[in-house]
C-alpha cells in the first residue's frame, strides 16, 4: 500500500484511531449496513440541504438522526465509474473499462476483484445487491444469454442475493434479473439484444414516434419499451418487462424482502433508479412536486427512502443499523428526455451553489449529498465539513464489519476513516481525486481546487453542463470562489505544483 499521507495542505491526516462509542460498538454487535445509492441526485435536490423545494420528510429525518455531510464527492461524475469506485474501493481511472457501461456490457467488475461484499461475507454477514447496478454482467460484452443463467454475476463477486437492473432506465434490456436470471422470464417471447443494430420488425422511437408517451430529447430514440424510447435495440421480453412507473416500488419491496428475510448481520447495496431518466414515477407521485417528472421522481426517492427506515424501525434493528445515503454523482436536468425538467425548475437548485453537473469537472459533478446515520453512535443532527471520498467507503466498513484483513493482493485506495463517517473527524481527507466523463482529473485539498488540462469539448449543449475540459489547468480557491468562476492559477505556482505532484504520485501508484 502507499503511504497514506503524501502532501498535506492544512487538512492534515486521515488515519485516525478508533475510540469511543464507535469502539465500543464495533466490538460488542456487529452492525447492519444499508447504502442507499440514488442516482443523479444532486447536493440542493435535498430538502435538508437548504436549496431544494420538494419535500423530502424521510431524507429530512435520516439527517436530524445522523450526520449529514456537505463535502462528500463521488470518484467520479458518471454512475459506473462511480459505483466501481465505490464497491471496489479503487479509483476507477486505474482500470481500463469502467466508462458508462452499455446495457449489454460485461461485468466491469471482474470476479478476481475483491469487494465491499467480499469483505463483508469474510466477517460473517449476509450481502445483497438490489436495483440499479450499471456495472455490467456474464464475461463477454454482447454475448449475455438473457434466456438462461448470465455467469458471472453478482454471486462471483460477493453477493449472496442480487435483484438487479442490468444497466439504467434508459438502456436495455428493461428486465430485471434476479441472481444471474431475468425474472418472470416469458417463454413465449424470449429476449434479444443489441447494441449493434436495429432488430428487424421492432419499432424504434426514431422511425415510431407516435407509439411513444415520453418523447427523446436527444438520442434515447431506438428500442420503445413501455411507451419509452431507449438506448439500443430490444425484442421480446414478454411478460419480464418492467413498467417503468413500478420500477421503484418494485426494487423497494426486494429490498425490504432482504432485510426481512436476513439473520443479523447483513450488508445491503441498495441502488435506486430515480432520479435518473427516463423519469416515469408512479401515478400516485405525478404532479404532486409541481416541478415535473424530476421534481415526483425526487418525492417518489424519498418514499422509497421512508420504506427503508420503517422495517427498521419495525424489526427494531434501526438502532444498530448504519445507514450511508448518497448519489453516484451530480445532478443533471435534461439528460436525453422531453420531460420539461428544465423548463419546471422554477426557485429549486439542484446544484446548489456549485458550477458544472453531471458528467462535469467542476464541483457539482462530484460533490454529492450524504448522510450516515447510525443509532447512537452518531450524534442527531450533526453537519460535517470533512473532505470525503466515496473511495473510503470500503476500507471503513470493512472495520466496522469487525475488521477482517483485505488480502495483499487487492491493492485498493480506500482509506479507514470511521471517524469521518460518524462524524467525530470534521477535518478529513488531506485531498480528493475526481474524475469528469472525459477523464480529466482534478484534486480538491481544503480551498483548493485544481483541474487538470485536457482535451474535449468544454460544454454539453444537450445536457446544458459545462464539462470543465479545457486545454489550460485551472486553479479556485472554494472558499473565496465555491462558484468555481475565477481562474487564480497564474498567481499560486506554488500550490500548482503541489498539486499536481498529488496527481503525479496517484497515477504513479499501481494497483
Amino acid at each position: 500500500m502507499k503511504a497514506q499521507n503524501l502532501l498535506y495542505f492544512g487538512i492534515g491526516s486521515t488515519i485516525l484511531p478508533l475510540s469511543g462509542c464507535c469502539e465500543k460498538a464495533a466490538n460488542t454487535e456487529k452492525p447492519n449496513v444499508i447504502i442507499i445509492y440514488s442516482d443523479d441526485v444532486g447536493i440542493g435536490d435535498l430538502e435538508c440541504y437548504g436549496t431544494g423545494v420538494v419535500p423530502t420528510p424521510n431524507v429530512n429525518r435520516l439527517a436530524s438522526e445522523g450526520v449529514r455531510f456537505t463535502n462528500s464527492h463521488t470518484t467520479s461524475a458518471t454512475s459506473t465509474p462511480s459505483r466501481f469506485g465505490l464497491l471496489s474501493g479503487i479509483y476507477p481511472w486505474r482500470q481500463a473499462g469502467t466508462g458508462i457501461a452499455t446495457g449489454d456490457a460485461a461485468m466491469v467488475i471482474r470476479p478476481e476483484r475483491y469487494t465491499i461484499a467480499d469483505a463483508a461475507k469474510s466477517a460473517g454477514y449476509k450481502t445483497g445487491a438490489v436495483g440499479k447496478w450499471h456495472l455490467g454482467i456474464g464475461s463477454k460484452t454482447g454475448e449475455q444469454n438473457w434466456n438462461g443463467k448470465i455467469s458471472p454475476g453478482l454471486s462471483d463477486i460477493g453477493f449472496d442475493y442480487s435483484f438487479i437492473m442490468a444497466a439504467t432506465g434508459d438502456r436495455v434490456p428493461c428486465v430485471y434479473i434476479e441472481d444471474g436470471s431475468v425474472y418472470n422470464w416469458d417463454a413465449t417471447a424470449p429476449i434479444e439484444v443489441s447494441y449493434k443494430g436495429v432488430i428487424e420488425g421492432e419499432p424504434t422511437g426514431k422511425e415510431n414516434p407516435e407509439l411513444l408517451k415520453l418523447h427523446p430529447s436527444n438520442g434515447h430514440n431506438q428500442a420503445i419499451v413501455n411507451g419509452v424510447s431507449r438506448i439500443g435495440y430490444m425484442k421480446g421480453g414478454g411478460k419480464a418487462l418492467w413498467r417503468d412507473e413500478d420500477i421503484a416500488d418494485v426494487i423497494t419491496e426486494k429490498a425490504v424482502e432482504f432485510i426481512e428475510g436476513s439473520d443479523e448481520p447483513f450488508l445491503l447495496y441498495f441502488g435506486t433508479n430515480d432520479v435518473h431518466v427516463p423519469r416515469v414515477p408512479n401515478e400516485r407521485f405525478i404532479g404532486k412536486s409541481g416541478l415535473g417528472a424530476r421534481g415526483d421522481a425526487i418525492l417518489q426517492f424519498d418514499y422509497c427512502v421512508g420504506e427503508i427506515l420503517d422495517v427498521l424501525d419495525r424489526m427494531g434493528i434501526a438502532d444498530n443499523t448504519i445507514i450511508i445515503l448518497s448519489s453516484d454523482n451530480g445532478p443533471v436536468l435534461d439528460d436525453g428526455y422531453a420531460d420539461q425538467a428544465v423548463e419546471l425548475l422554477g426557485d429549486h437548485k439542484p446544484m446548489g451553489p456549485y458550477r458544472g453537473g453531471k458528467y462535469s469537472a467542476f464541483e457539482a459533478g462530484t460533490r454529492v449529498p450524504m448522510i450516515v446515520r447510525w443509532g447512537k453512535n452518531t450524534k442527531n443532527g450533526t453537519v460535517s465539513d470533512a473532505a470525503f471520498s466515496h473511495v473510503d467507503i470500503m476500507a471503513s466498513l470493512n472495520k466496522l464489519m469487525g475488521g477482517v484483513r483485505i488480502p495483499d493482493t487487492a491493492k485498493i485506495d480506500s482509506r479507514e476513516v470511521v471517524e469521518v463517517l460518524l462524524g467525530n473527524d470534521t477535518v478529513g481527507r488531506d485531498y480528493i481525486i475526481q474524475q469528469n466523463a472525459s477523464n480529466t482529473l482534478s484534486v480538491l485539498s481544503g480551498d483548493w481546487k485544481f483541474i487538470r488540462a485536457s482535451k474535449g469539448h468544454s460544454y454539453d449543449s444537450h445536457t446544458d453542463i459545462e464539462t470543465g475540459n479545457t486545454p489550460e489547468d485551472k486553479l479556485y480557491n472554494l472558499k473565496d470562489d465555491i462558484g468555481e468562476q475565477n481562474n487564480i492559477i497564474a498567481s499560486h505556482p506554488d500550490i500548482v505544483v503541489k498539486m499536481k505532484d498529488i496527481l503525479t504520485t496517484e497515477i504513479a501508484y499501481g494497483i
